[in-house]
């Protein structure tokens, strides 16, 4: 989705968790600590830099489509990479991943390299890539082009009609994806991709390497970990997800989380009253909320923002409350003035989807669809999502449509591998307590599947994605741990805490203000939805 990224302003204070050194795995040259030495490279790396990233190489790599068979068909994946300059320090490869399924994460090895201590990513080769099917890895999915253009059918199937429509839709687009893509199909999946790190592992001539994933790259390095443990030398894994639960059940959990993180926003509403002019009651900022749905549910703001249009404008709110204070304006000029140009804009920016997004959803359901085990009777769908409603009704129903594609998907499914994983060096994980896209709950089953793992709770917070976002605590865990193999080690479920940064202030607040070094422009590399 393309979204605006909003400054998050505040500052962290640093608490909990005793350090200890932890001697991980060898390193490409040896010994932990040891400095590696250059690796040689298959890849012809060539200058793609940008104005943010002046230092981004990119490289093409060709893999087999079906790794049981390496010299059968192949296809391609699009690198990139900001180089190592401490060649005495180096540490070897730090492979990156944004989430998903479905982020094209060339950018982020950008973003990541330029958001470490320079002295600590000068000592790394830190490389991004499009997973296979994404972005301009080739071939690259786009099953139902225009499958999210507005306006679609209300999400709450409150009518037979109205099911009918969302059916038809689900039903189409996978027909779609199996008509395009049939052949390809089975082997977009989360182990091929685990597959192909390992491809670009010996290209780039690493003995092993280092991983930093968010989101549902926590899984996908979780899944490269179980196949391949001894290359394995450091991992970090951001927002944790839940391999006990994929994806079905993973999906309705996260139901729950956002229609809290949307009360959470209801309840920062109110309390900046004064700017919006909403209420003081979060009950009452709410229901004002649910009064517009129903408005745009009868008349689509500006012929483009539906009931549908209007949950996937608020849900990014529910990743990154940096984003509030303008979803809080247009929620104000809409209720207050009767003037929907700020909806429409907000839903332009945080919700409206373009080719990059076609593609990411496309990469997203055939990876999820063939993962694992889906209902395939539309009865236990029905049963599931409006009993989660009933408690939950932001987004059940919006969430349940998003993935329905997979109770009609043309492949069969996979069996999720346990990740469970005691041949590891210590992996650091990192998690928002009140994290919608990936609960909590998560992180805890992780932290006990892999033994020797070590996890960072920020208390209080509700971002997904927490890393170089602007705490000072979270990030000082994050550095030593890249430096030097350390973790902290605690008595607790949480091996170390850190406070949560403080919400945003209000728009009309920040306009005087310069935005402080804490903000983050992460969460607009992040892809929502996992």
């Amino acid at each position: 989705m393309r979204k605006r990224v909003i400054a998050l302003f505040g500052v962290v204070a640093a608490v909990g968790g005793m350090a200890t050194a932890v001697p991980s795995a060898a390193g490409a040259a040896g010994t932990e600590g040891a400095p590696a030495p250059a690796a040689r490279t298959t890849l012809k790396w060539k200058d793609c830099a940008t104005d943010a990233y002046p230092a981004l190489q990119c490289a093409t790599l060709k893999v087999p489509l079906d790794h049981g068979r390496p010299g059968g068909e192949k296809i391609t994946l699009a690198l990139s990479r900001v180089r190592h300059t401490d060649t005495a320090n180096f540490q070897g490869p730090l492979l990156v991943n944004p989430g998903g399924p479905g982020g094209s994460g060339r950018t982020l090895a950008g973003f990541v390299a330029g958001s470490l201590p320079k002295k600590l990513a000068a000592q790394y080769d830190v490389i991004g890539f499009d997973p296979r099917g994404v972005g301009a890895s080739k071939p690259a999915l786009d099953c139902r082009p225009g499958h999210f253009d507005p306006v679609r059918p209300d999400p709450v199937p409150s009518t037979a009609a109205i099911e009918r429509a969302n059916l038809d839709r689900v039903r189409a687009f996978a027909a779609a994806c199996g008509k395009k893509y049939g052949s390809l199909l089975t082997y977009i999946d989360t182990v091929s991709a685990a597959r192909d790190m390992d491809v670009i592992r010996r290209a780039v001539g690493a003995k092993k390497i280092n991983y930093f994933g968010y989101s549902y790259g926590t899984y996908l390095g979780a899944v490269y970990a179980k196949l391949y443990p001894e290359r394995v030398r450091r991992a970090v894994l951001d927002s944790v997800v839940d391999p006990t639960g994929v994806w079905y059940r993973d999906n309705l959990d996260q139901d729950y989380a956002f229609d809290a993180r949307h009360k959470a926003f209801a309840a920062w509403v109110a309390k900046h009253d004064k700017t919006y002019r909403l209420g003081t009651d979060p009950a009452g900022v709410e229901a004002k909320w649910y009064e517009m749905r129903k408005a745009v549910a009868k008349k689509p703001a500006g012929k483009k923002v539906g009931p549908g249009e209007l949950e996937d404008t608020f849900l990014p709110g529910g990743y990154y409350n940096g984003f509030w204070p303008a979803l809080a304006e247009a929620f104000a000029a809409y209720v207050n003035d009767k003037d929907d140009v700020p909806l429409v804009e907000a839903y332009e920016n945080f919700a409206a989807i373009d080719a990059a997004g076609d593609n990411g959803y496309s990469v997203y359901t055939s990876v999820e669809c063939r993962d694992a085990d889906w209902p395939r009777n539309w009865n236990r769908w029905r049963h599931d999502n409006w009993k989660v409603h009933a408690k939950a009704p932001f987004m059940a129903w919006n969430n349940a449509w998003y993935n329905a594609p997979c109770a009609f998907w043309p492949t069969r499914h996979l069996s999720p591998p346990d990740i469970a994983n005691a041949k590891l060096p210590p992996v650091l994980l990192f998690q928002a307590t009140d994290d919608a896209a990936t609960p909590y709950e998560g992180a805890v089953v992780v932290h006990r599947k892999l033994r020797g793992s070590s996890l960072v709770v920020e208390q209080g917070g509700g971002n997904h994605g927490i890393t170089l976002s602007g705490s000072t605590c979270l990030d000082r865990y994050l550095t030593d741990y890249l430096a030097t193999g350390e973790v902290p080690r605690g008595s607790g479920e949480a091996d170390a805490t850190c406070a949560a940064l403080p919400d945003p202030v209000p728009a009309a607040a920040a306009a005087g203000s310069s935005a402080p070094s804490g903000s983050s422009s992460l969460h607009g590399l992040l892809r929502h939805r996992r």
